[in-house]
């Protein structure tokens, strides 16, 4: 039983994964489908968060719009997910960046990491 669901698995992996980590600013293509139109919308934020293995991880992003902190978390290798794009690798000491939820403004940025 184990085998099976282990080859089911491995065959829903995407094969084009970025390399991309906590604290980096990523750009994340999603499909919108509305009505019987599909279209894709870019959401842009800071990685909050990478959680789980193999075709159950997801990832979380943040922004703020408007003034409010918008999250969104997705799985990585689904099919709603059209393309991952990283706009910059932060540098930071943590798994999880959930202390930026409290922060506003500057206070929020993540330093950039030159290689």
């Amino acid at each position: 039983m184990n085998d099976i669901i282990k080859n089911i698995e491995t065959a829903q992996l995407r094969e084009s994964v970025p390399a991309f980590n906590v604290g980096d600013t990523v750009r994340v293509h999603a499909r919108i489908k509305e009505g019987s139109r599909e279209r894709i919308q870019i959401f842009e934020g800071t990685v909050l968060k990478r959680q789980g293995g193999s075709s159950r991880e997801t990832f979380t992003v943040r922004k703020t719009s408007n003034g409010v902190g918008v999250e969104r978390t997705w799985p990585l290798h689904s099919p709603t997910v059209a393309d991952i794009q990283v706009v910059r690798h932060g540098k930071v000491r943590r798994a999880r960046l959930n202390y930026l939820r409290d922060r506003i403004g500057k206070k929020a940025k993540v330093k950039e990491l030159i290689k």
